[in-house]
C-alpha cells in the first residue's frame, strides 16, 4: 500500500511540474470609452479556456491577461476581445 502512495504522490508531482506557467500579456484595445467597456471585455475572456486573470484600463486602452499557455494563446483572446467590439492585438513586447 505504501508503494502505491508514493508512485500516486510521484506521478502528482510530475504532472504539476509539466503544468504551464501563466504568461501575462498587454493588448491595446480600441473604443473603449467607458466602466462598461471592461465589464465588457471582462465577461468576455471569461469564456476563454485558460485566462485566469483580465485587468481592463480604459484610460490607457489596454488590457492585460493572464493565461495558462497550454490551453489558449494570444490571437484567441484578441479575437474575443475584438469580437467584444474592441479591436485587440498583443503588444510586440508583450508588455
Amino acid at each position: 500500500m505504501r508503494k502505491w502512495i508514493l508512485a500516486l504522490v510521484a506521478a502528482l508531482s510530475v504532472g504539476a511540474a509539466l503544468a504551464a506557467t501563466p504568461v501575462t500579456v498587454v493588448f491595446d484595445a480600441e473604443n473603449m470609452t467607458c466602466p462598461a467597456c471592461g465589464i465588457t471585455i471582462r465577461k468576455a475572456l471569461e469564456k476563454v479556456p485558460g485566462v485566469t486573470e483580465t485587468k481592463v484600463d480604459t484610460r490607457a486602452e489596454t488590457v492585460t491577461v493572464t493565461f495558462d499557455t497550454s490551453r489558449t494563446d494570444t490571437s484567441r483572446i484578441a479575437r474575443a476581445v475584438t469580437e467584444a467590439g474592441f479591436p485587440a492585438n498583443a503588444r510586440a513586447d508583450g508588455e
